[in-house]
């Protein structure tokens, strides 16, 4: 099993200092992945669309860019998005953006994507929202294609490569892990058929966990080779928040890592911090913070979110209201 942390966009507010010490103090307390989650732009609320999930204010750091720094000021963290919204994007473009991080990260990159949710965003970044679940798959393969092939050539709908190069390849062989996110029927089958392993939302567990096995086992893939990330928890929302300070943040990142260990077989016990164990759906796993008391979300850091990642032989991550949680494998 492995630990990840959602990293909080609003540490922008500390200033790059600030940034800097919460992403160190994550990779020290021991966590095994950072992830940073992606838009580029939000909207307004108008007559002529759906009401916004979030502010339109909401602060969100670019996420390449806010990987590319905490790379150069960590050692051995992982280092991903969860999730890029891969069809709003240019996929050559990202392909070299994501080598070259993997590259001078020492091989630390997960890319996980999505195909996105909001309409407006991708009409203000020039890309076609409802042909999006075509160019994902189309995406996926080119940046394959482009970290794998010495000679690139590739024709498809959306994008059309002849005899051209990218150098440097990535240094782990194949590129780096590519996981696949959403709930959707299509997003299962795509994480199953393409996927090196599929990142899932609150909520979901075993039904969904075999069904991305099955669709593996349909495309002739070994479903064992996949991996599985579950969110046990959510990120605080707008209005929930008390405290987003560093020293808030790095808090609940000890209490949740406590908590982990604590619950957890497959992990050394990080501290001896005292930890009041709170169920989490039939794992038995448990969050506290410091002094013991159960934590019923991480208000203290928005943004801030725990993942466990469990080995895809396990029934599957199940949904789980401890805050902050992922389960992955």
């Amino acid at each position: 099993m492995r630990l990840a942390v959602e990293f909080p966009s609003v540490m922008y507010r500390e200033g790059a200092p600030g940034v800097i010490a919460l992403a160190q103090a994550i990779e020290r307390i021991g966590y095994d992945q950072l992830d940073l989650f992606d838009h580029v732009v939000m909207p307004f609320d108008s007559d002529s669309r759906p009401r916004n999930r979030y502010p339109a204010t909401m602060p969100i750091l670019e996420a390449l860019m806010t990987l590319a720094f905490v790379a150069a000021v960590t050692e051995t963290i992982g280092l991903g998005t969860e999730v890029l919204v891969l069809p709003q994007r240019q996929p050559i473009l990202v392909a070299k953006q994501v080598s070259t991080l993997d590259t001078l990260s020492g091989g630390r990159v997960r890319l996980g994507v999505g195909v996105g949710w909001q309409e407006s965003e991708f009409e203000a970044l020039g890309m076609n929202f409802h042909e999006r679940g075509a160019a994902m798959d189309e995406a996926i393969a080119l940046l394959r294609a482009c970290w794998r092939e010495p000679t690139i050539t590739f024709s498809g709908r959306q994008a059309r490569v002849e005899a051209m190069a990218m150098e440097p390849k990535p240094p782990r062989a194949g590129g780096p892990p590519l996981w696949i996110g959403g709930t959707t029927p299509a997003a299962l089958r795509r994480a199953g058929r393409l996927g090196d392993g599929w990142l899932a939302n609150m909520g979901m567990g075993a039904a969904e966990v075999a069904a991305v096995r099955a669709f593996a086992e349909q495309a002739g893939r070994d479903p064992d080779a996949l991996g599985f990330q579950a969110q046990l928890g959510a990120p605080a929302r707008q209005g929930q928040a008390a405290d987003s300070s560093v020293e808030a943040c790095i808090a609940a990142s000890v209490a949740s890592a406590d908590g982990a260990a604590t619950s957890s077989p497959k992990r050394s016990r990080r501290s001896t911090r005292a930890c009041a164990p709170r169920s989490a759906a039939r794992s038995g796993r448990s969050i506290c913070k410091p002094g013991g008391a159960p934590a019923q979300d991480l208000e203290q850091c928005p943004g801030l979110g725990l993942s466990e990642q469990v080995p895809s032989g396990d029934n599957g991550p199940e949904p789980a209201p401890a805050a902050g949680r992922r389960a992955s494998a």
